[in-house]
């Protein structure tokens, strides 16, 4: 098993819940993953092959987002991943 996992922020990837997404970290940190690399693509996006080598595409959306917007939506759902692990309360639970 490799040592880390990738994830593209790419519109073609999937938009996961933000419980789906704390458990699929969850699950690799279980699984003895010890990284994540999570990459945004260039003006133009990813190329196939580096979609291809992904072990995830994640979307936020079907709109085009600036990096540095893209860059805080994600620390947002790390953040809340953690919070959903660490086992806090989501207001959107259930």
């Amino acid at each position: 098993m490799s040592p880390h996992r990738t994830v593209l922020l790419d519109e073609r990837g999937n938009a996961l819940a933000s419980t789906d997404f704390a458990a699929l970290l969850g699950k690799w940190r279980d699984d003895g993953v010890r990284e994540t690399r999570f990459v945004i693509g260039a003006a133009d996006g990813h190329t196939d092959t580096d979609r291809a080598a992904a072990d995830l595409l994640l979307a936020f959306g079907p709109a085009t987002w600036p990096h540095l917007m893209a860059r805080a939506m994600l620390i947002e759902q790390l953040y809340r991943a953690t919070t959903i692990l660490a086992g806090h309360p989501y207001h959107r639970a259930g």
